[in-house]
């Protein structure tokens, strides 16, 4: 099979049947490249009606089978800063069936993501910096603009105490409650991050929505004498595969500090509670979390908590 046997069309919504055969492609990826090919906000959006900006791209075979997905979430220029030099990125990933390969399928799916993002930036992320990525990157004139690092940590090693000062409390997140005020330290902690700024409690529900969400392990840290006041939390995640052995490894979901607390010592404390919370009350053997590369303090905290560099996953613009 070539690109050009390929037919491809685009889709505002998948239906149920459609929604399991990307997931079986994404599947089939993941165990050849052992690691995903798309991030959790894909998966989220992969059963719902999408808005005016993002689209999903089907690549199927003259016999009718799916080998290749797309998922783009267009860049809006209405929402760019008037003084920016550009209205704003594109930002797309996407995947090949393993058996499909090597015959210029990518190529097809990359041409017609910039073709619709209508000459705009484009953004693509290459997980797990797979050497086919970087090599369709270079030839298609894209160049590695953002690099995350996956870092790992076994649970099995000693961790230190989770210590707080007096005046802060520890406690679980309420759902239904506590939404307002996490949307604030988040937004304002991430008011820099592409992804997790900018949320709405829109992208807070759907992830309440989903199997592993567990709100015992959404640690707040709140003030003592004012316990509905956010200073900073520890968002953790279970994936019940995805560990070293195959097995279950929690996550590092999101962790963050309202930028009016800083000073207080909560990142690193909040940091190891998450982490006896999955050890202790969830048996963990093992986390991981991403961080950017260049956030070198970040990257310091953890590699000082014994996280060691995994793997990596690199965006690229064109």
């Amino acid at each position: 099979m070539t690109a050009v046997d390929s037919a491809l069309t685009w889709s505002s919504a998948l239906d149920e049947r459609v929604a399991d055969e990307v997931l079986a492609v994404l599947e089939a990826a993941t165990e050849a490249d052992h690691t995903a090919p798309v991030s959790e906000n894909v998966l989220i959006h992969l059963r719902g009606q999408l808005g005016p900006r993002a689209a999903h791209l089907l690549a199927r075979d003259p016999a009718g089978r799916l080998v290749g997905y797309a998922y783009l979430d267009s860049a809006d220029p209405g929402e760019a800063d008037p003084g920016e030099a550009d209205p704003g990125e594109a930002v797309a990933e996407l995947a090949v069936l393993p058996a499909a390969r090597r015959h210029g399928l990518g190529t097809a799916l990359v041409r017609a993501l910039l073709e619709r993002a209508s000459g705009g930036p484009l953004r693509i992320w290459a997980h797990g910096e797979h050497p086919g990525a970087l090599a369709l990157a270079g030839k298609l004139g894209f160049r590695q603009v953002r690099t995350l690092l996956q870092m790992h940590r076994s649970l099995l090693e000693p961790l230190p105490d989770a210590e707080f000062a007096d005046d802060v409390r520890l406690r679980a997140f309420r759902v239904g409650r506590d939404e307002p005020e996490f949307l604030r330290v988040n937004n304002a902690a991430f008011s820099w991050h592409p992804e997790q700024g900018g949320w709405d409690i829109e992208q807070v529900k759907a992830r309440e929505a989903k199997p592993w969400f567990d709100p015992a392990g959404f640690l707040l840290a709140v003030e003592a004498d004012d316990p509905d006041r956010l200073l900073g939390y520890h968002w953790t995640k279970v994936h019940p595969d995805g560990g070293k052995d195959g097995g279950p490894i929690g996550e590092v979901y999101v962790l963050g500090v309202d930028p009016a607390a800083q000073g207080r010592r909560l990142g690193g404390a909040l940091t190891l509670a998450g982490l006896r919370y999955l050890r202790d009350e969830r048996g963990m053997t093992e986390v991981m979390l991403y961080v950017e590369s260049d956030n070198h303090p970040a990257v310091k905290v953890y590699q000082r908590l014994g996280f060691t560099p995994w793997h990596t996953d690199a965006a690229f613009l064109r």
